[in-house]
């Protein structure tokens, strides 16, 4: 084992959890007084710092060689929390460092057995595009013949054909591959058929 490595990851988790728990408390204060013009710049670079963390923990899993320390200090699971973030850049970091992980077997039973499906599937409405490019790519990665029913449920389906009419060059020819490889002609016909009796829709990110 690779202590070295092992250290600065559970370093690096380390300092996300106690920027989280600064940045929570500050929070709290914030509200109970009136808030200075150094109140808030302290809890912007306390978001900043929450925010490189979480960037450089999505990078660390571009490495399969990581996925052993990553599950350990269970880095999965802090991924899967921060996709119910109000913070846009914090789900962005995670949806693309489950992203990378999911290519792993093991990652992706994991992912899969811990219901985080529903909270990717929620980042397709996201307005980031980054976001949403690496919530399709997970979903692709995530079927599975137990999960195919989750992963291409007729609303996820539907959201395929409006992003397979996007302007967005790169959004819809991921889609495309998604209705072609994962989905079968009959739910893309259902999915059709459904769109053209509602208006209501997952919104298309912003390029």
């Amino acid at each position: 084992m690779e202590l070295g490595r092992l250290e600065y990851l559970q370093a690096l988790v380390t300092e996300f959890q106690v920027t989280d728990s600064t940045g929570n408390k500050r929070r709290c204060s914030l509200a109970l007084s009136v808030s200075s013009v150094s109140s808030h710049t302290r809890l912007f670079s306390l978001a900043e710092a929450k925010e490189q963390v979480l960037a450089n923990l999505a990078n660390f899993a571009y490495d399969p060689s990581n996925y052993e320390y990553l599950r350990q200090l269970q880095v999965l699971d802090l991924f899967l929390d921060m996709l119910t973030e109000d913070n846009e850049t914090l789900v962005e970091f995670a949806m693309g460092g489950l992203c990378n992980l999911c290519l792993d077997k093991t990652n992706k039973e994991y992912i899969l057995a811990a219901n985080g499906v529903d909270p990717i599937i929620n980042c397709l409405s996201s307005s980031n595009e980054e976001t949403v490019v690496s919530a399709v790519t997970t979903l692709m990665f995530l079927t599975t013949p137990r999960s195919r029913a989750q992963t291409t449920a007729l609303p996820v389906v539907e959201c395929m054909l409006r992003f397979s009419l996007s302007a967005n060059t790169r959004l819809s020819n991921l889609a495309s591959i998604f209705l072609q490889d994962y989905c079968s002609p009959p739910q893309v016909e259902e999915a059709r058929n459904l769109s053209r009796h509602t208006a209501v829709g997952i919104p298309l990110p912003k390029d």
